[in-house]
Parts: C-alpha cells; structure tokens; sequence
C-alpha cells in the first residue's frame, strides 16, 4: 500500500493549499515508467520524513486532475512541487534517488 495519499481535484485545496506542513504533489500519469519507478522511493520518503513533509500523488490522467495539472503547468512527469503555506517552494523534474530527493526537500524545508 502507498504512503502517499492520493490527492484529485476536490481535495487537493485542503491537502495541500491548506496544509500546515510542507506538501510534496507528485504529479504522475499510469503509463509512465519513470512515475512507476518513483513511486517506492516516494513511499519511502513518506516514512523517513514522517512529520517533517506530507507525500502526496496527483494522477494526471484522471479526468478531474487535469485541471490541477494544468493549473500548475506540468509538462513533463514526474514533476514533484514542494508547497509550502499555500505556495510551490520547490520544483523536482525526472526520476530522482532517495538521498537525492531528501537533500533537495531538507534545502527547502530548514
């Protein structure tokens, strides 16, 4: 089962926007190999940042989500936005390491 909650249109305001802790919302699509390669190194960092940062996943082919994606230009997959009080702090493109990612979050987050 995935750590990260997934987040569409009707919720995402609230889960995100909302938030008290930093959100990351990768964006994501079922056919994409890179998102699918992501997905246990997000899992895991929902558990190692447990408290720190909220994971969260977007489906982009999801009819209502388009609009998020839209919303926030997502050309490419995976693309990651880190939000913070509201607001994208932190953009991550491509597919991305546990370490690396981590150290690119704690950057943003300190």
């Amino acid at each position: 089962m995935s750590q990260a909650q997934e987040l569409n249109k009707a919720n995402f305001e609230k889960e995100v926007l909302q938030n008290d802790l930093p959100v990351l919302v990768d964006f994501w699509a079922p056919w994409c190999v890179p998102c699918q390669m992501m997905a246990p190194i997000l899992d895991n960092l929902a558990l190692e940042m447990a408290g720190k940062i909220k994971v969260t996943k977007v489906n982009t082919e999801d009819g209502d989500n388009q609009d998020l994606a839209m919303t926030y230009q997502i050309q490419s997959i995976p693309n990651m936005k880190l939000f913070k009080g509201g607001k994208i702090i932190g953009e991550f493109i491509g597919l991305r390491n546990l370490e690396t990612l981590k150290g690119e979050i704690e950057n943003f987050i300190k």
